[in-house]
């Protein structure tokens, strides 16, 4: 049973996620502030977070930052604040995913489970891709360039490792998004260009070798 963290300071959005996630079966505690679930994270560890971020304190896109410092969990973002900024600067956080409030229980749901259904797809066995210097270890989900840890989020591990797995194959934005983020997403093509955009920076942050080529008007491709 996977165990989902809720952090929102409005208790009748917290028991209305609650309420729809345990009715799938998932384990779900929740908190109202960041100071209570870091001190929780001080005992235990959850399988994926959802945050807000308009929060009394530090607010959730602080939050962000500190968990990513430690763990490369699952984050989904749900938020009043709609607007593109905050949107872009969560995913650029580390944010996985994205919704804004008023947003549909059954849409949250179905993105959880995508999530999860990526993170348990059968890695298992296939070998260590290497490409310059950087290398992606699809069993153990992670990435290294020059030996040092990428820290990606899931969606930015999951477009790398396809991208390195055919070095040179132009991948269209549809395929990319259908994919990564499944089929019955909702969003567009833009998602892809804003991971695609933050994987670049973490690799030229890291100084690696591989570099991702926009194919105009279609999507990308790794070149070395």
């Amino acid at each position: 049973m996977s165990t989902i963290w809720v952090v929102d300071d409005e208790e009748n959005i917290r028991e209305l996620i609650r309420r729809y996630l345990e009715s799938e079966g998932f384990s779900v505690k929740t908190f109202s502030s960041a100071e209570e679930i870091m001190a929780a994270l001080a005992r235990s560890v959850p399988d994926m977070f959802i945050l807000d971020i308009m929060l009394p304190g530090e607010d959730g896109l602080s939050l962000c930052r500190s968990i990513r410092n430690k763990y490369s969990l699952p984050i989904i973002f749900v938020s009043a604040r709609g607007e593109e900024f905050d949107r872009v600067l969560g995913l650029e956080l580390g944010g996985d995913d994205y919704l804004a409030k008023p947003f549909s229980p059954r849409e949250l749901v179905v993105r959880v489970k995508n999530i999860f259904k990526r993170l348990n797809r059968a890695d298992t066995g296939q070998r260590l891709l290497t490409l310059g210097n950087l290398s992606v270890d699809p069993e153990r989900r992670t990435a290294l360039a020059n030996g040092e840890d990428l820290k990606l989020t899931t969606r930015e591990f999951d477009l790398l490792r396809t991208l390195v797995s055919s070095p040179g194959r132009s991948f269209s934005r549809e395929l990319l998004l259908e994919n990564i983020w499944g089929y019955d997403y909702e969003g567009d093509t833009r998602a892809v260009d804003d991971t695609v955009k933050r994987l670049r920076k973490k690799l030229r942050g890291k100084g690696a070798l591989p570099e991702i080529a926009a194919v105009w008007g279609y999507g990308y491709r790794l070149d070395v």
